[in-house]
């Protein structure tokens, strides 16, 4: 029985690795080690060469360890290949700067986590490249972004942390027909077991492996899944990286070397932006990583279950003025998670609260069992308020396109017992009241 025979259950537990070989561990060891021996000086030079991509020569271009998470996350995404990284800021800027170039665009929803925007928006902009924001479900606006210099379209399947929805089927439309462009998804909030990307059109998908993946709140981590699916064979001119040979790296160019076996985009992700960038995971975040994945969607039942409880309650309290999550009915983006989100919205939940900012403060300081925290995927609850914290770098307009007003407070529900949750939330309204 092969992977692609498995049961997602079943894929989250075995896919990608074996027993080791060595020393017949059934549990993927943590290979602590920066380099690997050569077994010849040929061989050395293959690799190099990228004539030989099967072995390992140096941690920062990939470990044994590691790979059995990216077979794992590639596996559960349904992607071609994966690549790991140091966070999930790093995948999301590695996985577009592997298409990106000094004078290119991209086109983004507004609707997303704020440190994403300030990276393509701030930092981008530092090296050349442009971003346009819109919103997430307007098509239209998409479609008048698109200039000749775009080569990306970027989304989050759910927005953070206002739980937007991306119909991903018709954005990839726009990208694919009328942009020409790959579209990259971020899918940390609804993890694999919520939503594949890849199965709705998406190109190449992201992960905050921090977050749902890992599940534990212990380690940092990204990971960039390729669904090798775009065809940068078709306007070479569009994509020079693809087609103008690596120096060091042979005469040919990606495309051309490893389109055949569905690699061209991970294999220059992995053998030139991660390689010359270097923010390579360590093998025992790796570790870790694996130890998340075998519960993952135990957590995600759970956490589910947990968030559509607290929404119940949101939604029937008097301080609550609106809820925002994709189980929520009548909201703009109700139909697409009802088409794309059959086992749930996920676990983040967000809120306005009567009294604005000053009432939004005393909450978060009123909690007791949620913790007050910038983290989400945790087992344990979390909470924060975006406006003074996450948010609290981006101009007024910025906030406002992404929803977040003065009031709205992020949950990231965890595990917990959702009776003792919502006791924590209610004592939270009591504080955020009294003053």
């Amino acid at each position: 029985m092969s992977d692609e025979d498995w049961g997602f259950d079943t894929a989250q537990v075995h896919a990608g690795a074996a027993p080791d070989p060595g020393t017949r561990a059934r549990a993927t060891p943590i290979f602590a080690t920066s380099s690997f021996v050569y077994d010849s000086a040929e061989q050395a030079a293959a690799q190099f060469l990228l004539d030989d991509v099967e072995g390992f020569g140096y941690t920062r271009m990939g470990n044994p360890t590691t790979a059995v998470a990216e077979r794992r996350i590639a596996a559960l995404e349904g992607g071609a290949d994966a690549v790991a990284t140091a966070s999930g800021q790093s995948a999301t800027a590695l996985a577009l700067l592997n298409l990106l170039r000094s004078g290119d665009h991209i086109v983004m929803a507004s609707q997303i986590y704020g440190g994403t925007t300030n990276l393509l928006v701030q930092r981008f902009a530092e090296i050349g490249i442009t971003t346009t924001a819109v919103p997430v479900g307007d098509l239209d606006a998409w479609r008048a972004a698109v200039r000749p210099s775009t080569r990306a379209f970027f989304v989050e399947s759910i927005g953070n942390p206002t739980g937007a929805v991306a119909d991903l089927p018709a954005l990839a439309a726009v990208a694919h027909d009328e942009a020409r462009v790959p579209l990259v998804v971020d899918n940390t909030l609804a993890t694999p077991y919520l939503l594949r990307p890849l199965e709705h059109g998406a190109d190449v998908v992201v992960h905050s492996t921090t977050k749902f993946l890992s599940g534990h709140g212990t380690v940092i981590g990204g990971v960039v899944v390729d669904g090798a699916t775009f065809d940068f064979g078709a306007e070479p001119e569009r994509w020079p990286g693809f087609h103008v040979p690596d120096a060091g790296h042979g005469t040919e160019g990606y495309w051309a070397r490893f389109s055949p076996q569905r690699q061209a985009y991970s294999r220059r992700l992995r053998s030139t932006v991660l390689r010359d960038y270097g923010p390579a995971p360590s093998p025992f975040n790796s570790f870790m990583l694996i130890q998340g994945l075998e519960t993952l969607s135990l957590r995600m039942r759970q956490h589910v279950a947990n968030a559509e409880a607290v929404v119940a309650h949101l939604r029937s309290h008097p301080q609550v003025l609106s809820v925002h999550h994709p189980s929520v009915p009548g909201t703009p983006f109700a139909e697409v998670a009802q088409r794309l989100l059959p086992r749930g919205g996920g676990a983040i939940v967000s809120f306005d609260i009567d009294g604005g900012l000053d009432a939004g403060r005393r909450f978060v300081d009123g909690v007791r069992l949620f913790s007050h925290l910038a983290n989400v995927g945790d087992v344990r609850s979390l909470v924060i308020h975006p406006a003074s914290t996450t948010n609290s770098s981006q101009p007024t307009e910025q906030l406002a396109a992404a929803g977040i007003g003065p009031g709205l407070i992020r949950l990231s529900v965890g595990i917990e017992d959702p009776a003792d949750l919502i006791r924590d939330l209610d004592r939270a309204f009591l504080a955020a009241q009294s003053g």
